[in-house]
């Protein structure tokens, strides 16, 4: 959305600043171990996150990411927050003057608006207040902001109950993969007996990337993880000498890497491709498998909730949950003969990817909803709706 583009008969351009009561100077925030738990919403840059004992707001209000957000189109930089609740100093708090601008009709454009223009700063990017006032969007007469935020209302909520069923395919999806998986190694497990994860992979190395300061690495942290494919996605590249302290361990194609930082979120994934001098996290445990086990066999059941079971009574630390390479190792899994491996891994495989195919075709679903959604909106700011 841009200024480029001639509006209506009535409407005009506005800004931020001049339409809104910037109350930053209200929020306040509060450290974890300083929070008293309760029933009022703290809000941060772009959610709740936290509940405590007290409040500092009572009244309707638009929040708007300063820093820890996305800017981007569809990325809810801004939200409206109701009720009584308390906000931390990650988000914008404003009010509109509302004898001339409707609340959502805000928050509708900044939804469907690429705000990176706005945008300061690279190694922590920020919305500064400055930026904030600045930031324009197109202001018809408020009955008619009303009248298209009441149509925008209703079709959303039509499109939105599309999604949420679209959603609960995918995760009935991948609830019926993980019954499949404790089926598949409950049988194996009562056929065969159990052996060590230890007794079944070889000792790994570590590497220290800034031995070479000039050469560059392949760093897999837990953010290149997507744990819902099970997939590496997005390596960092990087020099020597740019190289985080916890880059420290050394992987080949074929490793298996699972988090022991909050393994309950299941970052786990095999390094299906070749990269350039990889070198992972010391938030993983690195798993190479010898000539008793396969990888895929390994991989499959380090995402059951069997393996979990296991894992979950060794995880330690409250605000940084985490178990240890040793834990993991001594985990139990069947004993299953190397030809048994290949048949479940040819089972599973086949399991997995008609999974993975109907959760596809349902996000494809979803996408194209949320692109419809664009589509209204963008007719709607431009007096189209």
């Amino acid at each position: 959305m841009s200024e480029l583009y001639k509006l209506p008969d009535g409407w005009e351009w506005k800004n931020i600043g001049e339409t809104c009561e910037n109350l930053d100077r209200l929020r306040k925030p509060i450290s974890q171990k300083n929070r008293v738990f309760g029933k009022y919403p703290y809000y941060g840059a772009t959610k709740i996150v936290d509940y405590i004992d007290d409040y500092i707001f009572d009244e309707q209000l638009i929040l708007i990411g300063e820093d820890g957000a996305k800017w981007d189109i569809g990325d809810e930089t801004a939200f409206l927050a109701t009720g009584k609740y308390w906000v931390n100093n990650h988000a914008h708090v404003i009010r509109p003057n509302r004898k001339i601008l409707d609340d959502s009709w805000l928050v509708y454009y900044l939804f469907v608006t690429d705000l990176s223009d706005y945008i300061t700063g690279t190694t922590v990017p920020k919305l500064n207040q400055a930026k904030l006032k600045e930031i324009s969007f197109p202001l018809p007469p408020l009955q008619e902001q009303k009248r298209i935020v009441s149509k925008l209302d209703n079709l959303f909520e039509k499109i939105d109950k599309s999604i949420v069923l679209h959603q609960k395919n995918m995760n009935e999806a991948d609830v019926f993969m993980g019954s499949v998986l404790n089926d598949v190694f409950g049988e194996l497990e009562e056929k065969y007996g159990l052996i060590k994860i230890n007794d079944i992979v070889l000792k790994t190395k570590n590497k220290n990337p800034k031995d070479n300061l000039d050469k560059p690495f392949t760093y897999i942290d837990i953010s290149s993880i997507d744990n819902k494919l099970f997939r590496i996605i997005e390596p960092k590249q990087l020099i020597g000498r740019e190289a985080p302290s916890r880059a420290k361990k050394e992987v080949v194609l074929g490793d298996i890497l699972y988090s022991t930082t909050r393994p309950n979120l299941k970052n786990i994934s095999i390094v299906r491709e070749k990269y350039d001098n990889p070198i992972a996290s010391t938030g993983f445990c690195v798993l190479r498998v010898n000539n008793k086990a396969l990888n895929l066999y390994l991989f499959y059941y380090l995402v059951t909730d069997k393996l979990f079971e296991q894992i979950e009574p060794n995880i330690r630390g409250a605000q940084y949950p985490a178990t240890s390479d040793k834990d993991l190792k001594n985990c139990n899994i069947p004993n299953t003969p190397l030809n048994i491996q290949q048949k479940t891994v040819k089972y599973l495989d086949e399991i997995s990817q008609k999974v993975e195919k109907i959760k596809s075709v349902q996000k494809e679903k979803m996408e194209s909803l949320v692109a419809l959604k664009a589509s209204i909106l963008d007719q709607a700011f431009k007096g189209e709706l």
